[in-house]
C-alpha cells in the first residue's frame, strides 16, 4: 500500500510539474494566419512561415501563430480582407486586386510595364502606403507588409509572341487592371483567384493564365499548358499583396508583444517578401525548362507593340482616380521616383 501511495504521489507530482511547465510554456497570444495557397507553395513556405516563425521566436514563445492555408477557415480568397476586418482571422495574406476598386491607390504598381524590380516596387509600395493609404484606404486594418510579385506573364495552350496570338483566348486575370490589359490585347479576360486556375486549365475553361513563374509549380501549370511568354525589361504587369491584421486584436496585445509584431513588419519585411517571391521565379521556370516546354521571350523592342496597345490604361486609370478624388498621375510619378531610389542594402529584414 505504501509503495502504491508513493508511486501515485510521484506520478501526481510529475503530472503537476508537467501541467505547470505546459502552462508556463503556453503562449500569451495565439493568432490565426489565413491565406489561399497550399502550405508547400513558395509564399507560405518562404515568406509567411519565415515571418511567423520569427515572430514566435522573437516573442520567446509568448506569441503563437496558427497557420491555415488553402482557405481552411472557410470563405473564398476575395473575402480575406473582410475576414481580417471582422476578426474571423487575426492575420490574412491576400491579393489586393481580389477586392477590385476597393484599395485603388495600390493599383499604381499594377499598371503595365511599370515595375522592373520587385524589391524596388515593394519598397515604394510601403513608403506610399505610409503616406497615402495607412489612414485612408486601409484605416480599418493593421497592415504588416506590402509587396508585389516578380514579372507577370502568360502561360497558354497556344504559343503567344504578339498580341494577335491572344485573339479570342480565355485568359485568367487577377485584378481589374490585368483584365483591362487582357481585353486591350484581344483576349477574353476571366477573373478568378489563383487557386482555381489548375482545375480551370485542366477542364479547358481557360486557354491560359497570367501569373508569375513562382506560383506555377504549386499549381502544376507547366504540366497543364506547354507555352510560356515572358517579357524582357519592365514587367507586363504585377499584382499587389498585403499581410493584414485585425486592428482590435493588435491593440489588445501587450505593448511589448505589439513591438515584436512592429519590429517584424514594415519596410524591410515588405522588401524581403517581394524579393523572396521574385527569387522563386527561377527555380519554378526551371521546371518548365526540364519538361521541354516552349518558353517565348518577348524582347524589349518587341514589347513596344504590346505597350502601344496597353499604354492607354494609364490615362484611363488617372481619370478613374480623379473621379475618386485621388491624384493618379502624382502616384505614378512618386512610385517611379521611389523605385529609382531603392538600393539593395535596404533588403535587410532578418539579417
Amino acid at each position: 500500500m505504501t509503495t502504491r501511495r508513493t508511486v501515485l504521489g510521484i506520478a501526481g507530482a510529475a503530472l503537476a510539474a508537467l501541467m505547470t511547465t505546459t502552462s508556463a510554456m503556453a503562449a500569451d497570444v495565439t493568432l490565426t494566419l489565413h491565406q489561399f495557397l497550399p502550405p508547400q507553395a513558395n509564399v507560405p513556405k518562404q515568406v509567411l512561415d519565415v515571418w511567423a516563425d520569427k515572430v514566435e521566436a522573437d516573442s520567446n514563445g509568448r506569441i503563437e501563430i496558427e497557420r491555415y492555408p488553402s482557405m481552411q477557415l472557410g470563405g473564398t480568397p476575395p473575402e480575406l480582407m473582410d475576414q481580417a476586418i471582422d476578426g474571423i482571422a487575426d492575420i490574412v495574406w491576400t491579393v489586393v486586386g481580389y477586392t477590385p476598386g476597393r484599395y485603388p491607390s495600390t493599383e499604381v504598381f499594377e499598371l503595365p510595364f511599370m515595375v522592373s524590380d520587385a524589391r524596388a516596387a515593394s519598397y515604394a509600395y510601403w513608403k506610399m502606403f505610409e503616406e497615402h493609404m495607412e489612414d485612408g484606404e486601409f484605416a480599418d486594418l493593421k497592415i504588416l507588409g506590402t509587396w508585389v510579385h516578380g514579372p507577370g506573364m502568360f502561360h497558354t495552350n497556344k504559343p503567344v509572341r504578339v498580341p494577335g496570338d491572344l485573339e479570342g483566348l480565355k485568359i485568367r486575370g487577377g485584378s481589374r487592371l490585368v483584365n483591362d490589359l487582357l481585353t486591350r490585347v484581344g483576349a477574353e479576360p476571366i477573373g478568378m483567384p489563383v487557386p482555381a486556375v489548375s482545375e480551370a486549365l485542366s477542364k479547358g475553361v481557360l486557354d491560359g493564365t497570367t501569373i508569375p513563374w513562382e506560383v506555377t509549380a504549386a499549381l502544376k501549370v507547366p504540366e497543364l499548358v506547354k507555352n510560356h511568354t515572358e517579357f524582357q525589361g519592365p514587367a507586363l504587369y504585377n499584382l499587389t499583396f498585403v499581410l493584414a491584421m485585425n486592428k482590435d486584436m493588435y491593440e489588445s496585445m501587450p505593448e511589448d508583444l505589439q513591438k515584436v509584431i512592429d519590429d517584424n513588419s514594415g519596410l524591410a519585411f515588405s522588401i524581403f517578401a517581394g524579393g523572396t517571391q521574385a527569387d522563386a521565379d527561377g527555380p519554378a521556370r526551371q521546371i518548365a525548362v526540364d519538361l521541354g516546354n516552349n518558353i517565348i521571350t518577348v524582347t524589349e523592342d518587341e514589347a513596344k507593340e504590346w505597350d502601344a496597345l496597353v499604354n492607354p490604361i494609364y490615362d484611363t486609370w488617372v481619370a478613374d482616380m480623379q473621379g475618386r478624388g485621388i491624384d493618379g498621375q502624382a502616384l505614378i510619378d512618386q512610385a517611379k521616383a521611389l523605385m529609382a531610389e531603392y538600393t539593395p542594402d535596404m533588403d535587410n529584414w532578418g539579417k
